[in-house]
């Protein structure tokens, strides 16, 4: 049957190829535009793990459930480091700890309430590099005082780099503490509700604020993001939150802004394939039934001389696969070398907000990608192949042999 099915899509070289160009043009867009897909959610992904939340959390059970109300009962010991020795799971390459604040900052006459972290300069660097600061610098350990500000709360204090600010907080034992900081530095993120309440100081600082001993969370970096899981999973089999009365938190489970945003863009990449694969099978449709109107002599002659009506119906569904899995294959290694060429090149894309130096984009064909587009192919070119497949397996034999008569 596919020895039949390859004679006669050879036969019909124009139809072929012309149904051949318009699966490879559908499988090259889809690799080309999934591949930008991948590059983003790939840049968007390390983007919010290296500006904010790093790879694992740790913290004490249920803090981020309630840990606002009472944020004084889910602090961590600083002892709890050397009881833990997290460093014997090689691919941690960096931990961080975070003191949260929140409280009132002023300059002048205006008064703000602020979100903050206390965060360790040193420790701080990789897990922030992601962040952007225009103008001024990080938070460093030889400028205790320092204060990073988010730039809509710096634009509603009218701050700038160099200002002096008072921090007022709530201190452990119920009372009311202040801290006066020079602003080093103004950060901008992905979200403005953020950037106007948040601000970073040193732990050090945070901790005097606050007078208490401890931190909030750890944050951990690893090695490679794909890790996560494996290490998530190591934690909490090697340190058991009954025991340990800790708790192990991956990114993903905080990003809710890039879950969201992933959602959106997956929503709209499938309305995508949803149209190239409706081209598809109207393209494959059309060429199969213009190909059963001129063939309606032989399909009848097929019949005659013993074939039965579901041998026609696999012949045509063959041919219909057939284009789908060659079409699909050119497109996908077209598409691949197009993928290279471009990346090489690189895609100019305009600067983030913040920054005043754009740069390039690439194309990510991942395996699972490449894999998802030519069963995409072979999948819609099948159904495209039933209608005509079916109209062919139905003919009446007297009819289709006086059809060229």
């Amino acid at each position: 049957m596919i020895t039949l099915a390859l004679r006669n899509l050879s036969r019909h070289r124009r139809r072929t190829t012309v149904a051949l160009t318009a699966i490879g043009f559908g499988a090259i867009a889809l690799l080309l535009v999934g591949g930008f897909m991948e590059w983003s959610f790939k840049g968007m992904r390390e983007g919010t793990i290296l500006s904010r939340l790093g790879h694992i959390q740790m913290t004490r059970p249920n803090y981020f459930e309630s840990g606002t109300s009472d944020p004084f009962a889910y602090l961590l010991s600083d002892d709890m480091h050397d009881r833990l020795n997290l460093e014997v799971i090689h691919e941690i390459e960096t931990i961080s700890p975070r003191l949260v604040i929140s409280g009132l900052v002023s300059h002048g006459d205006v008064s703000i309430g602020f979100i903050g972290e206390g965060v360790d300069p040193d420790k701080d660097v990789v897990l922030s590099k992601n962040l952007i600061i225009n103008p001024g610098e990080m938070l460093s350990a030889d400028d205790p005082n320092g204060i990073l500000l988010g730039g809509g709360l710096a634009e509603n204090l009218d701050v700038s780099v160099g200002d002096t600010v008072v921090l007022l907080a709530n201190t452990g034992s119920g009372g009311l503490n202040g801290f006066e900081g020079t602003v080093r530095g103004l950060f901008q993120s992905a979200s403005k509700e953020f950037d106007d309440a948040a601000l970073m100081l040193t732990l050090g600082s945070a901790k005097q604020l606050l007078r208490v001993d401890g931190t909030h969370a750890w944050v951990l970096i690893l090695d490679q993001t794909e890790h996560t899981d494996a290490v998530l999973q190591e934690l909490r089999t090697r340190y058991p939150e009954e025991t340990t009365q800790v708790e192990f938190t991956p990114w993903y489970k905080l990003a809710d802004f890039y879950n969201k945003t992933i959602e959106l863009f997956s929503r709209q990449m499938n309305i995508v394939r949803m149209i190239v694969a409706m081209i598809i099978v109207l393209g494959i449709s059309n060429a199969l039934i213009m190909s059963v109107m001129e063939r309606t002599g032989e399909i009848g002659t097929l019949l005659a001389i013993g074939y039965k009506r579901r041998n026609i119906l696999q012949l045509f569904v063959s041919e219909g696969v057939l284009l789908g899995i060659v079409g699909g294959g050119l497109g996908v290694l077209v598409g691949l070398l197009l993928a290279l060429a471009i990346s090489a090149i690189g895609i100019p894309m305009p600067p983030p907000p913040g920054m005043d130096v754009g740069f390039s984009g690439e194309i990510i064909v991942t395996w699972p990608l490449a894999a998802g587009v030519l069963l995409l192919a072979v999948v819609t070119t099948l159904l495209g192949s039933l209608y005509p497949a079916w109209k062919a397996s139905r003919m009446v034999i007297v009819d289709a042999l006086r059809h060229n008569r």
